[in-house]
């Protein structure tokens, strides 16, 4: 097609909520209202479609359909009522929030929000070519008008600042061991998602573009003078089907709905909440079981509370390569008796699984024969690369490899008493363009969608460990994942380099992560690849990590050393307390994830997503929000002793450490010993907590809540879930939850303490933490203050509660 002639289009049909726009070209473009709040747009230049079934839309849902959701199935949606208004040379439609106009020659939009009333202009389509009407080559593109004061968050797990304008990412996910945190792209995952925010005008949106394609996204990187200012996405494969998502007041209105979008965030078992150990050394020794039983010994010997370890690839080895589903029975003597010591002593096992035969592998042939593999056109193995040598994927399109793969699951680890799959190594670089996938009977090449093989690893290790126990809550890994990741797994930000410079932007990569739907997250503390951190930046990397999701210790250490706890026996103390730190908000961490699950609240937030009005914090920093409450500020370079942090105005805030309240809208500086990290409660916070002394042999949970009142009038509140932690009891009810609330007034604070629903441990008393600063008398309804001690800053106040 000509420049000179762009298609023409007209409204062909409208059945309910389901648009379709046609041209004399056959060009389409199909519009669904599926929410007040979104709005999807599907641009098909040849009048039909190119890529497969959307794997990545579940709205509300748990899962997807194992062969992927029609494109236009629109089940799960509130379809609302919306005006539709058309004129000979454009097409309006309008619901509550979203005012979409196209330019019927071209097809151009242009997207206005409704905010106090007022329609604003929020995005419009590039006026020169917006899509490709064929007139460049066969690939995807949609190119955006961008405005100067326009910024960019989200795309998922990405190096560099959390603004992303003026840069350009690849998404084509890539074993990147090593990565420079700052700089390195593409990485890991693949979630085509981003939000927009506009200062001046305080609203935003979100664009998702349902793709399974290796993809790109220029965000005001390129520059060309014949087209003015733009931003574009572009895939060389499937379809042109974006998602608009309206967000006019906070940017986390546009997460909260993706996230519901792309499916239902895992409640996983609360286990995985705990300390997490892990290290290459450990499996790759002669004497493995030897060194892992030693690790249960030191944890014991300087008390350092552990739930589970992930099981590196070592297991499997022959020789000095690693073969998936074998036990190296001369490292691990007895698989069976080393798994029932770590259970024993309370530590749950996660282990590593590739989704790669090696050539030379056990079962290689075997999988051949049955047709496992991702084979060539002749029906041949299409060879790759892989770790230690060369071997074929295995294709988890092919009902068959299901069947295999969760066989294999269940009798080389699950029969053995393994807790978990940690799915590694599972981005499938498969390149070349010979490679194809059998597609559940309709087969494609594989790299027109190599992140579905990631997403369907993920679901059928889930579904084996379902079927192995299908009364336990699984719990999974993956380093790699696409958009919808957050209904299986937990995941991390993979191999990254040990330096004070990826301390700092793993921080903000783990915020990308979850504007963009994953909150289930972490990061190799101490770093995985490179040289030994000392002993400061590994001190202040925990004293990060323990406020994260995903809480391990992981590495694999040029000089061979070890990343452990005991590491450095001058600051083996220091570790230790701030494990036990993290385990005394094991209880807000597992509200949060919770919030996920229910209300798809992002368990980690910048700043600026909670406070988006307040312009400084859309500045870069190295603060982070944890849940709405609390205000964390790391350390992030060498040789500090106070930190400095901005506390976002509109709110007072409390020091955790000291008790003290402070005005919002102003930066202090606090000090930031090595096992005290700088942490601030904000002003009508309800934090639970375990109070309960812990030792590694000795595991106790204790409820208490920081409560931090309003100065003035007002009502503090907070909740806490509470149920048996690893069972699938609380689908029918068997969940209980704390509810607590601080009324306060110039005279005096009200306690207010409610339970609901069925509390595994019944309490007959509960501890209250007030700052110290908070004078004014408290008191209760519906108990009685038995005592009140000073401690620290806080007073702790113990009520007897009534039955």
């Amino acid at each position: 097609m000509s420049m000179l002639h762009p298609p023409r289009f007209a409204l062909q049909s409208s059945e309910g909520n389901h648009l379709c726009l046609k041209a004399d070209t056959g060009a389409v473009i199909e519009l669904f209202v599926l929410e007040e709040d979104i709005i999807r747009v599907l641009v098909l230049p040849e009048g039909k479609l190119q890529g497969p079934a959307s794997w990545a839309v579940a709205p509300g849902a748990e899962d997807v359909p194992l062969q992927g959701r029609d494109r236009r199935d629109l089940s799960g949606f509130a379809l609302p009522s919306f005006a539709l208004r058309t004129t000979p040379g454009q097409l309006q439609i309008e619901t509550a929030l979203i005012r979409l106009s196209i330019a019927l020659e071209g097809g151009f939009c242009q997207w206005e929000l409704r905010q106090e009333g007022q329609w604003q202009s929020v995005l419009a389509d590039r006026p020169t070519q917006a899509y490709n009407f064929g007139y460049w080559d066969e690939q995807v593109y949609h190119y955006l008008r961008r405005q100067p004061e326009e910024m960019y968050f989200g795309l998922g797990e990405r190096a560099g600042d959390m603004n992303r304008a003026g840069q350009s990412y690849e998404m084509r996910n890539i074993d990147a061991m090593g990565y420079s945190a700052r700089h390195t792209d593409p990485l890991y995952k693949h979630i085509p998602f981003y939000i927009t925010w506009l200062p001046k005008t305080g609203a935003g949106f979100g664009l998702f573009y349902d793709t399974l394609s290796d993809c790109r996204f220029d965000m005001g990187r390129e520059l060309d003078n014949y087209h003015g200012h733009y931003r574009y996405f572009t895939a060389p494969h499937g379809d042109l089907d974006y998602y608009f998502i309206a967000s006019p007041d906070t940017p986390l209105a546009a997460t909260r709905r993706f996230t519901w979008l792309t499916g239902r965030p895992a409640w996983m078992p609360k286990w995985g909440l705990g300390y997490s150990g892990s290290t290459m050394s450990y499996t790759d020794a002669p004497d493995a079981q030897v060194q892992m039983g030693q690790f249960i010994a030191k944890c014991r010997e300087h008390d350092i509370l552990c739930d589970s370890f992930h099981l590196s690839s070592g297991y499997t080895s022959i020789g000095p390569k690693r073969y998936v589903f074998h036990w190296n029975t001369e490292k691990f003597p007895d698989p069976h008796g080393f798994v029932r010591s770590y259970l024993d002593a309370g530590i749950h096992l996660c282990a590593n699984i590739k989704p790669c035969l090696l050539r030379d592998h056990p079962q290689f042939e075997q999988a051949r024969q049955a047709g496992l593999l991702i084979c060539d056109s002749q029906g041949e193995p299409a060879w790759v690369q892989f770790w230690d040598e060369v071997g074929a994927y295995l294709d988890f399109t092919n009902p068959a490899t299901l069947d295999w793969w969760r066989a294999n699951v269940k009798q080389a680890l699950l029969d053995y008493g393994v807790s978990a799959t940690w799915n590694d190594n599972n981005e499938f670089e498969v390149w070349t363009g010979d490679a194809y996938a059998h597609g559940f009977g309709q087969q494609y090449p594989v790299r027109q969608a190599k992140v579905l093989q990631t997403m369907l690893m993920m679901q059928a290790s889930r579904q084996a460990q379902l079927e192995a126990a299908p009364q336990r809550r699984p719990f999974l890994v993956s380093r790699s994942g696409g958009a919808g990741m957050q209904r299986y797994v937990q995941t991390w930000s993979g191999d990254n380099y040990t330096s004070w410079e990826t301390l700092r932007y793993n921080l903000k990569m783990g915020l990308g992560l979850a504007l963009s739907g994953v909150s289930n997250i972490g990061h190799d503390i101490g770093g995985f690849s490179g040289p030994a951190p000392a002993p400061e930046l590994l001190v202040r990397w925990v004293a990060f990590g323990v406020f994260m999701p995903r809480f391990s210790i992981h590495s694999w250490n040029d000089d061979k050393t070890v990343n452990e706890p005991w590491m450095y026996p001058e600051v083996t103390a220091q570790i230790a307390a701030l494990i036990k730190l993290r385990y005394r908000f094991i209880p807000y961490l597992y509200e949060l994830l919770w919030q996920s699950t229910q209300d798809y609240q992002p368990v980690l937030r910048p700043t600026f997503a909670e406070f988006p009005h307040d312009r400084r914090c859309l500045d870069e920093c190295d603060d982070m929000m944890l849940g709405s409450a609390m205000l964390v500020a790391p350390v992030v370079e060498q040789g500090q002793t106070e930190r400095r942090v901005y506390l976002p105005s509109g709110a007072r805030w409390v020091s955790y450490w000291s008790g003290e309240r402070y005005e919002g809208g102003q930066e202090i500086s606090l000090p930031a010993p090595w096992d005290q990290p700088v942490m601030l409660l904000r002003e009508g916070a309800v934090i639970p907590m375990n109070v309960a002394q812990q030792q590694f042999d000795a595991r106790a949970d204790e409820r208490a809540f920081l409560v931090v009142p309003y100065k003035e009038q007002g009502e503090a509140s907070g909740a806490c879930v509470e149920d048996d932690g690893h069972s699938q009891a609380w689908r029918d009810g068997e969940q209980g939850r704390w509810q607590v609330r601080a009324r306060s007034d110039a005279a005096a604070v009200t306690l207010e303490v409610g339970r609901e629903g069925r509390l595994p441990v019944a309490a007959e008393t509960i501890d209250i933490f007030l700052p110290a600063s908070e004078q004014r008398p408290v008191q209760a309804t519906q108990a009685r203050i038995v005592s009140e001690q000073r401690s620290q800053g806080w007073r702790r106040l113990t009520l007897a509660l009534s039955t």
